[in-house]
């Protein structure tokens, strides 16, 4: 199957799709892999893979753009906070930060025979129907979603670039977060874990050897990564690190402020910093809203910890073995020693 990015779409057959769907039982309805580039996504991702490369951009709008669990949550708040909520008088802000920030292609995550339908009467229906009037969910919640946020739209997205407008870094602007491989793995291991759309049932051993070899959903983290990276010159474009938005946090904030042209004062940008803190936002716990219990995997949750974890640079340590830090470290070495980017792996 041809996409309008250009891309080839491929269904996972035989041992391949076996050996997912036995680690990953969230991933019920298939997976595919888009080629060049092997991004691997579950297969609804087919159903809306030409509308979010043809999404209509507008000169306003700023896209969050990560890889998983590189702090795109934080961010996400960080950016809503700081263009519609500075002096923290906006009622808006009680909304779960998925319905003021839009995740461009959840709606590809969403079907699982892990999950429940999800009812007109759910929160998250009704959620849509306030935000998207006439129009119907089959067409995609979340893409609709982004579509008629309040202007000026602030949304987010996972997709590496080439899977994205074309026009993205020329119409609109976008944000770049990376965050150290070893600690995305750790973050992206639990969140895989918890949440019943992924329902990843091997060990973080496993775990590690799929990112490694490149067959997490989303596909490359190098490759997303280094898509970004070649852009971090474009005016349009700001790159920023998960371990230096924690470790300086103020200094970070007044470079976004500015790329944003939010022009926050000092007692605001104050604001920003204490309500998106970690300890706040975990606080508030409010990702998904009302109904997100269907989500997730409550007995993981109660032993392991919910959405809100850690959020700290350096968890990975004391999680690999000696053998699998070794392995990752040749990894790094292979994929991103090119790169010119030298990670922070603790405070």
């Amino acid at each position: 199957m041809s996409l309008a990015s250009g891309h080839n779409l491929v269904s996972l057959e035989g041992e391949e799709l076996a050996r997912q769907e036995r680690d990953w039982q969230g991933y019920s309805e298939g997976i595919v892999r888009l080629h060049p580039g092997r991004w691997l996504f579950p297969s609804t991702f087919k159903r809306f893979a030409d509308e979010y490369y043809n999404f209509k951009l507008k000169p306003d709008d700023v896209v969050l753009l990560t890889w998983p669990k590189c702090g795109t949550t934080w961010l996400q708040e960080i950016m809503w906070t700081m263009r519609y909520n500075p002096d923290l008088n906006n009622p808006m802000a009680a909304a779960p930060v998925n319905a003021r920030v839009p995740f461009l292609e959840m709606d590809t995550l969403l079907k699982t025979k892990n999950i429940d339908p999800i009812g007109p009467d759910h929160p998250l229906m009704q959620g849509f129907k306030k935000m998207c009037p006439g129009r119907e969910p089959e067409n995609g919640v979340f893409l609709q979603m982004c579509e008629l946020a309040p202007e000026p739209r602030t949304f987010k997205s996972h997709l590496a670039l080439p899977l994205l407008p074309t026009d993205l870094l020329k119409t609109s602007k976008a944000v770049y977060m990376a965050r150290n491989p070893k600690d995305a793995v750790v973050s992206f291991f639990h969140h895989s874990r918890i949440f019943k759309n992924h329902d990843f049932k091997g060990t973080f051993e496993e775990f590690v050897q799929y990112f490694l070899d490149d067959d997490c959903v989303y596909g490359p983290y190098w490759l997303h990564l280094k898509e970004a990276w070649k852009q971090r010159k474009n005016p349009n474009l700001h790159f920023m690190f998960f371990e230096d938005l924690k470790n300086n946090n103020m200094e970070e904030l007044k470079k976004l402020d500015k790329f944003l042209g939010t022009n926050l004062s000092q007692e605001q940008l104050d604001n920003v910093a204490h309500y998106t803190s970690f300890a706040e936002m975990k606080a508030r716990d409010a990702v998904l809203g009302a109904g997100s219990e269907i989500f997730f995997n409550v007995d993981i949750v109660q032993k392991d910890g919910g959405f809100f974890r850690q959020g700290k640079v350096g968890d990975w340590k004391g999680k690999y073995t000696p053998e699998l830090e070794a392995k990752m470290d040749k990894w790094i070495k292979k994929n991103l020693g090119d790169f010119g980017i030298e990670f922070k792996y603790g405070v």
